[in-house]
């Protein structure tokens, strides 16, 4: 099974969140990129078994999005 996930970075909370498919419902945050990477392969064969009843091999791609915004002043 192929699942994408993209991790947002939140300017406002400081926090990486993800945003999946309707298949893996993966809602998670951490402060940092790596730590919220790990999370995902850890909870994602967990909740394709519990959404879908799926037992096999999951294909995860990683989709990284950062938004910042400036005030530019000349």
């Amino acid at each position: 099974m192929k699942c994408t996930v993209n991790i947002i970075w939140d300017i406002e909370t400081c926090r990486w969140y993800t945003e999946t498919d309707n298949n893996l419902c993966l809602n998670l945050e951490s402060g940092s990129f790596d730590a919220l990477v790990e999370r995902v392969r850890l909870a994602a064969p967990e909740m394709l078994e519990l959404n879908c009843g799926y037992k096999g091999p999951i294909q995860i791609t990683f989709k990284a999005i950062r938004i910042d915004e400036m005030d530019m002043v000349s």
